[in-house]
């Protein structure tokens, strides 16, 4: 017999569950963050290459991001998808749960801070931002 789909929980989870995928869609939405050197090299929690490689490649197989075509030489830079831009609103969630709940940096509870107080207008202006950015829009 056949498993049930998951629910949206459940299939949610199976993505964005593990740590780094957060913080690598973080990295790419609030520090534009687009190729693979810049993602290793300037995360603050210090993800190994070999990490950070199988997470990209999970959220590429998964429809988050894309990956430019890169020749000879060349970097690839990795771009948003809408559902990858759609991510913007759990990363707001976890943020103020991390501002209301755990210690932190004064500069990092201030940059949440505007997130939180420019509410929902604030939140879509930054996604329109992130479409014009990564898609194209």
């Amino acid at each position: 017999m056949d498993a049930p789909p998951p629910d949206p929980i459940t299939a949610a989870v199976d993505v964005l569950a593990d740590r780094w995928s957060l913080l690598i869609l973080r990295d790419v939405i609030f520090a534009d963050r687009r190729y693979f050197r810049a993602l290793l090299t300037a995360s603050a929690e210090g993800i190994a290459s070999n990490i950070l490689a199988d997470r990209l490649k999970r959220l590429l197989d998964a429809g988050l991001l894309t990956r430019g075509a890169a020749g000879r030489g060349q970097r690839a830079r990795f771009s948003l998808t809408e559902a990858g831009i759609r991510t913007l609103p759990i990363l707001v969630a976890y943020g103020n749960w991390g501002v209301d709940w755990r210690p932190g940096s004064a500069a990092a509870h201030e940059a949440q801070q505007v997130l939180r107080t420019g509410g929902d207008a604030h939140i879509a202006d930054v996604m329109q931002e992130l479409r014009a950015r990564h898609l194209d829009a």
